[in-house]
């Protein structure tokens, strides 16, 4: 069974940055691709920012500049988020994806407020 651990949420004023982290567990014998993606209370799940274990990244043009997302060489992927703007308020999933299957978390709250 496959389990994503997601941590790093929290509140951030407008500026700021926060750090997420998800960390993936269980039978996984070859990772495709982990991102993020988020949704807004009112609004459809959207791509934040992936990261294929070859190294190709793509990102959202709404964070472009602002975010980066990076692993380490096991099974954790992390999203740095600088810059932060109120738009960014959203639960944010992390994703994974392997042969055949993808993997959500079970979010973590994100909020940019004043």
């Amino acid at each position: 069974q496959v389990q994503l651990v997601e941590s790093g949420g929290g509140l951030a004023q407008p500026g700021g940055s926060l750090r997420l982290s998800c960390t993936a567990s269980g039978s996984i014998f070859s990772i495709n691709v982990m991102g993020w993606y988020r949704q807004a209370p009112g609004k459809e799940r959207e791509l934040v920012a992936t990261l294929a274990w070859g190294g190709v990244t793509h990102f959202a043009d709404s964070v472009k500049g602002r975010f980066t997302i990076s692993r380490d060489n096991a099974r954790t992927v992390y999203l740095q988020m600088n810059n932060l703007k109120p738009e960014d308020t959203a639960v944010y999933y992390c994703n994974l994806v392997v042969t055949g299957e993808d993997y959500w978390g079970q979010g973590t709250q994100v909020t940019v407020s004043s």
